[in-house]
């Protein structure tokens, strides 16, 4: 589904979405973009090395250590983090270029994340923090990931617990019990706010002219 062609224009909003580990953003987000064809996933850059099987462009923009400095000097990044020597950051310019094409652009970022990107276009953020139906059933998921160890479950709990304690940081907030349940409610949430005034391009020549019949 996307904008369809004689509608008006309209800008794009940047929709983040946090949650802890195992609380089922990840896969609200892909089922977001599998059913909307303008919402795209934010492409972050990183000075990590590129695995086998990502491109460049595609799963990140890959950076040298001196480039991201250079981009976080002129700043070009809306927000950008250090994790274990390593750079991250979401490139301003793509963005924009986004917004401006009247696509949504998704974000699955941590609170301090969403805290960041608030604060340097609030007017475009919407912001949605996904919460587990209760503490078990989150342990029992992220016990159930392949490749999980009771001491990696232990620190995403931990990790959970600081996540949690921000909810009220964002717009909106979804107890995901039920899969289908809380994504009907992501889906609202999103046609809900492409409606708002700030992003229908041709109000302000509509009202004109409105006016200008009186």
């Amino acid at each position: 589904m996307s904008n369809s062609a004689d509608q008006d224009p309209r800008r794009g909003l940047m929709l983040v979405i946090s949650s802890p580990s195992g609380a089922g953003k990840t896969t609200l987000a892909r089922m977001l973009m599998k059913e909307f064809d303008d919402v795209v996933l934010s492409v972050s850059a990183t000075t990590r090395e590129p695995r086998p099987n990502e491109t460049d462009g595609i799963d990140y923009h890959f950076k040298s250590e001196a480039d991201f400095r250079r981009m976080i000097a002129g700043r070009e990044f809306l927000e950008w983090a250090k994790v274990f020597d390593r750079y991250y950051g979401t490139p301003r310019a793509d963005t924009v270029a986004q917004l401006e094409a009247g696509n949504d652009v998704l974000f699955d970022v941590d609170w301090q994340g969403a805290d960041a990107l608030h604060d340097q276009m609030p007017n475009d953020c919407v912001s949605v923090f996904v919460l587990p139906p209760s503490i078990e059933a989150l342990e029992d998921r992220l016990a159930a990931r392949e490749g999980s160890t009771p001491d990696m479950v232990a620190r995403r709990m931990r990790d959970a617990q600081a996540e949690i304690l921000h909810w009220r940081r964002y717009d909106y907030c979804i107890v995901n019990d039920d899969l289908e349940e809380a994504y009907g409610k992501l889906r609202r949430i999103l046609l809900v706010e492409r409606t708002k005034r700030l992003r229908e391009h041709k109000l302000e020549d509509h009202v004109r002219r409105l006016l200008g019949e009186l």
